[in-house]
């Protein structure tokens, strides 16, 4: 099949890229090329997607399946005025992020959406409202025919958020200098993320065997001690866990989930009491699958140790001084 990725070189859409070039398929990438190179196998065509004349190569001779993970509805727009008549699916790669309402643990498809941006460029802010804005443009585009992947949590290798592999990162890091590990006291919160290779594979499969219409694209519902126990298995620690309050790391200053002098994946708040805890029938039914946690973990581990397991400054989670610092704090 002819596969069009509007991306590739970056992290979701090199993965994509990767899996379906191994699956025999002729994959083209339109992209700036700033982001890495494309996997061995895919053809790169240099493109700006702000400018209208990026699509001209690409218009010829046509395509099974187009996949777009781009979160600018004018980006978007563009690609589908150029291409949609051309391509006999499309898959674009949105977001839970759209939903208006995190709170419900159990929420389906049926949850409220954002409102959509007005315009064509989404601050990070307005990621959401602009994630919204390309699903419409979708939808009046291609009406029915197209397959929106409402992606959560994605994780593994590569992985630059380190909301995920914090854990078996931090797990091997107090392995090596003998040291204990904070966790939060209150480890039965939802804790739910999908594989990088699992979303790519699943988005290029089910594209092209023509599923439609919006999906979940979600990984099995677990809790946060599940990661955990798992992670400490991955990285082989058999050293001490200082279980520390919701209150105590509120009151050390502990972000929740991600961001500086974070926590990573530890939300506490109500309001975003199901923001883990989506229902994945709609994933099922679409033929979507998760690798084995543990599987997961390694990947993620082994990322973490190229960037290296001590380094400060991290997008998610606690630099280890600090970490025990907060642990002698607690305990005192």
């Amino acid at each position: 099949m002819r596969v069009l990725i509007l991306g590739g070189t970056a992290w979701l859409g090199g993965a994509v890229a990767r899996y379906a070039v191994g699956q025999g398929h002729e994959v083209t990438c339109l992209a700036r090329g700033e982001s890495g190179s494309v996997p061995e196998g895919a053809r790169l065509v240099t493109g700006d997607r702000d400018r209208t004349d990026a699509y001209r190569p690409l218009v010829t001779p046509g395509w099974d399946l187009v996949v777009d993970v781009s979160r600018q509805p004018g980006q978007v727009r563009s690609a589908l005025a150029a291409l949609s008549d051309r391509s006999e699916r499309w898959v674009f790669v949105s977001s839970g992020s759209v939903y208006a309402d995190h709170s419900r643990p159990g929420a389906g498809l049926d949850t409220p959406l954002l409102p959509a941006l007005d315009g064509d460029e989404a601050a990070p802010e307005t990621y959401g409202e602009g994630k919204v804005a390309c699903e419409v443009a979708c939808r009046a585009a291609r009406g029915d025919n197209v397959l929106l992947a409402r992606s959560g949590l994605i994780v593994g290798y590569g992985d630059r958020s380190d909301r995920f592999g914090y854990w078996p990162g931090r797990f091997a890091l107090a392995r090596e200098d003998g040291g204990p590990v904070l966790v939060p006291k209150r480890t039965d919160r939802p804790a739910q993320f999908l594989d990088v290779t699992d979303l790519a594979a699943w988005i290029v499969d089910a594209g092209l065997r023509g599923v439609t219409g919006a999906v979940d694209a979600y990984g099995p519902q677990r809790v946060l001690g599940d990661v955990l126990a798992a992670a400490r298995e991955v990285a082989g620690f058999a050293g001490v866990e200082v279980s520390v309050s919701d209150e105590a790391l509120r009151d050390a200053g502990v972000e929740e989930f991600m961001g500086e002098r974070s926590l990573a994946l530890w939300l506490a708040d109500p309001e975003w009491a199901g923001f883990s805890a989506r229902d994945t029938t709609s994933a099922q039914v679409a033929g979507l699958s998760a690798r084995g946690l543990v599987d997961t973990l390694r990947d993620a581990l082994a990322w973490e140790r190229e960037l290296g397991l001590a380094r400060t400054g991290r997008k998610a989670g606690l630099d280890r001084a600090d970490e025990l610092t907060i642990i002698e704090d607690a305990r005192s």
